[in-house]
């Protein structure tokens, strides 16, 4: 048995390092590849600081966070108590609301933005905003699964009874019992939503709306490394974030191991 473990916890170890190797060795030559000078004598930041200083850069990147913001916050507005309520007493909806959720998947983007604007209200297809609901639809496939992994692994029943035995409303049932149980699996769904949307291209693109994505995508014809620095240091960005509100969130979850009532 013990060369079993051993032997078990070596492929572990090994498939960590490779997997860790197929991901860093190309994040690191992308990142020395943007960071090379001109006319290939050392290296230096020129490239990451001419693309940031080039006119529409900090405009672009606000309407980006702006509509990923929006995106995020509709998200899980929409997800968190629909995936609640079909585990804990409309099961039969279930296969249905998943099956919409998977529908983005299946269905060509041209259709989807072109069908979808047409659909939309006059006044949200004359306002960039109408990107937001286009990032929704294309991260419920995510994000449901995201959240209903979450809800599934807690006593959902249990906590909505105790919170409603001790007079609590739907809404503080929601908010201070249900959510801090399935923290993590919160803001997985707003990092997957934050990421498709803020790299979401096509869509934007086909509705002629100008993103940072649209605008990266510009620039690079001018210069090629300055758009490989930005998109090397913007995922470098998002990693240490990510890892940030992970870390906060284990470490308070460590701190209080009763989260609910």
């Amino acid at each position: 048995m013990k060369g079993i473990s051993t032997r078990r916890r070596f492929v572990a170890l090994l498939t960590a390092i490779l997997a860790a190797l197929y991901f860093l060795l190309p994040l690191g030559a992308a990142g020395e590849f943007s960071l090379r000078a001109s006319k290939g004598h050392g290296h230096s930041l020129e490239n990451l600081l001419w693309i940031i200083h080039h006119e529409g850069f900090a405009s672009n990147l606000w309407t980006s966070i702006r509509l990923a913001a929006v995106a995020a916050l509709l998200v899980l507005t929409l997800m968190v108590p629909t995936v609640v309520l079909v585990n804990l007493g409309a099961a039969r909806w279930k296969r249905v609301v998943e099956f919409t959720c998977i529908v983005p998947l299946v269905v060509p983007v041209v259709s989807l933005a072109i069908g979808a604007q047409v659909a939309m209200p006059a006044v949200l297809q004359n306002w960039n905003y109408e990107l937001a609901f286009f990032y929704v639809i294309i991260a419920l496939p995510y994000t449901f699964r995201t959240l209903d992994t979450g809800i599934s692994a807690v006593p959902l029943k249990t906590l909505v009874e105790a919170s409603r035995g001790l007079g609590g409303g739907w809404w503080h049932t929601l908010s201070l019992v249900i959510v801090p149980n399935i923290r993590t699996s919160v803001i997985s769904a707003l990092f997957l939503t934050v990421a498709l949307a803020s790299g979401e291209f096509t869509i934007t693109s086909l509705l002629h709306w100008t993103t940072f994505t649209t605008w990266t995508v510009a620039v690079a014809q001018e210069n090629i490394l300055g758009a490989i620095a930005l998109s090397f240091f913007s995922l470098v960005t998002v990693l240490m974030v990510f890892t940030a509100f992970s870390t906060v969130s284990r470490l308070h979850r460590t701190a209080t191991p009763a989260d609910t009532i």
